[in-house]
């Protein structure tokens, strides 16, 4: 396993949590709407894990674009988990995102990711 690539995935992880839910607490009316449908970034996370997380699977090798794209993976799964359980627990409305249910299960879920990432790792040292 690439050591790189796991750090620079948790890294993203974490951060993007971090950043998100800084920007949300202060802003929580931030919508993104095309015409009549409000975007979660659940969605906009998904578009990245799969436009960055097909290029990490089907290329190998060091490259700035591959560890860009791990980054990116990592921004886009952040972006989904965070909004997983907020978006079955609630109503998905702005002031819920805000709820300890919201904040809670969002930081659950990427402290599981990132134990997976650990696990995962450290069962392929030798």
């Amino acid at each position: 396993m690439d050591k790189r690539r796991a750090i620079l995935l948790v890294v993203s992880l974490v951060v993007t949590f971090a950043a998100l839910r800084i920007y949300l607490y202060f802003s929580p009316d931030s919508d993104f709407n095309v015409g009549p449908y409000n975007i979660h970034h659940l969605f906009t996370g998904l578009l990245l894990i799969t436009f960055c997380g097909i290029a990490v699977i089907l290329f190998k090798g060091r490259t700035l674009v591959l560890d860009a794209a791990t980054v990116g993976f990592g921004i886009g799964l952040s972006l989904a988990l965070d909004e997983w359980v907020y978006l079955i627990t609630t109503d998905g409305s702005n002031a819920s995102y805000l709820l300890p249910i919201s904040f809670w299960g969002g930081l659950v879920m990427i402290t599981l990711a990132c134990l997976y990432i650990a696990i995962l790792y450290f069962s392929t040292r030798r």
